[in-house]
């Protein structure tokens, strides 16, 4: 397995921010120190969405192979666990129960996979509900998982009774994104409706709360350990920041000519991580400082859609090329 290390070094526009207009950049600076890890995954793999594993590997999902990855990464070894016919995985998180668990747009299936046994359980979605284009999903409070398809649905499981439900989105096509604040609380993003939505977990109802910036795109959202609401917008370039406490937006348009704002993820340290498509490049974003740092792709056509990490750890899906990428924080 090859691997090579790459030190990222270039901090890119200080930008000021707005609590509802979106802050323009202003400045370049220099940054030193961040070391980044690329590994080569079996070819035609297509990784979409990573999750490191809690026993210190890494899962990703192998979406054009059907397949859960798992990356030893001190070895750099690779091994792949079939998910099924038809398999074509989206999104993948780690569970409380410390399994794995993938909504597999191919199956139109939750699947659970469980390190120990290496069982795979599939919890496919009610037949009147065909063809939903699974995308990603969150663990609430409560253990239920929650979970979103882009064609226009929202829905609950319950993993200790396989009990499933599922509710239309306003707006139909779009949901996409979906992340649990530190209290429990689900909050999802809609690409094609352009807003975020919490959703009332005791009734099911999903609360629409709009963006200042019309048609923007959320396309991934993240909550910081506060319960601000962070969304890559797709359409605007925007990484905009959502206060529930008194319902107030900030946005800061990313570095750069032409930004397209793809996933979002925030570490333990509480800075922002977005991808950006427009500069085949992932930033990092500092709230205190307001500062971005760039990390560019590891060759053209990156495609980084989702991001994900632990402590020390950001780990980067680069779907286009095949690769995961690890950049070191401590």
């Amino acid at each position: 397995m090859s691997i090579s290390v790459l030190w990222a070094t270039l901090l890119l526009l200080l930008v000021v921010a707005s609590t509802v207009a979106v802050s323009d950049s202003a400045g370049v600076n220099i940054s030193e120190g961040n070391s980044t890890r690329i590994y080569e995954l079996p070819a035609g793999s297509r990784p979409h969405d990573v999750a490191p594993a809690p026993d210190g590997k890494v899962w990703y999902t192998g979406q054009r192979r059907g397949v859960l990855g798992i990356l030893e990464p001190q070895s750099g070894a690779v091994r792949e666990v079939s998910l099924g016919q038809g398999s074509a995985p989206h999104g993948v998180i780690a569970g409380p129960d410390g399994a794995a668990w993938i909504t597999d747009g191919g199956l139109n299936a939750i699947v659970r996979f469980d390190p120990a046994s290496e069982a795979v359980t599939v919890f496919p979605l009610p037949p009147q509900r065909p063809q939903t284009n699974l995308n990603t999903a969150a663990f609430d409070g409560d253990g239920l998982l929650w979970f979103t398809g882009q064609n226009g649905i929202y829905g609950r499981l319950d993993p200790a009774s396989g009990v499933m439900q599922v509710w239309d989105a306003p707006r139909g096509r779009g949901p996409y994104g979906i992340t649990a604040t530190p209290d429990g609380e689900i909050y999802y993003a809609s690409l094609a409706g352009s807003y975020i939505a919490r959703i009332d977990r005791s009734t099911g109802d999903a609360i629409l709360i709009e963006s200042p910036r019309a048609g923007q795109g959320a396309r991934r959202v993240w909550s910081d350990s506060t319960g601000h609401i962070w969304v890559a917008e797709w359409n605007t370039g925007v990484l905009s920041r959502f206060d529930p406490r008194d319902s107030r937006w900030a946005g800061w348009t990313l570095p750069g000519a032409g930004p397209r704002a793809y996933a979002v993820y925030v570490d333990e340290r509480d800075i922002i991580w977005v991808s950006d498509f427009g500069a085949n490049a992932v930033l990092s974003f500092d709230p205190q400082t307001e500062t971005f740092t760039s990390y560019p792709g590891s060759a053209p056509g990156a495609m980084v859609r989702q991001i994900l990490g632990r402590a020390g750890e950001v780990w980067l899906p680069e779907s286009g090329l095949d690769r995961l990428v690890l950049i070191r924080t401590d």
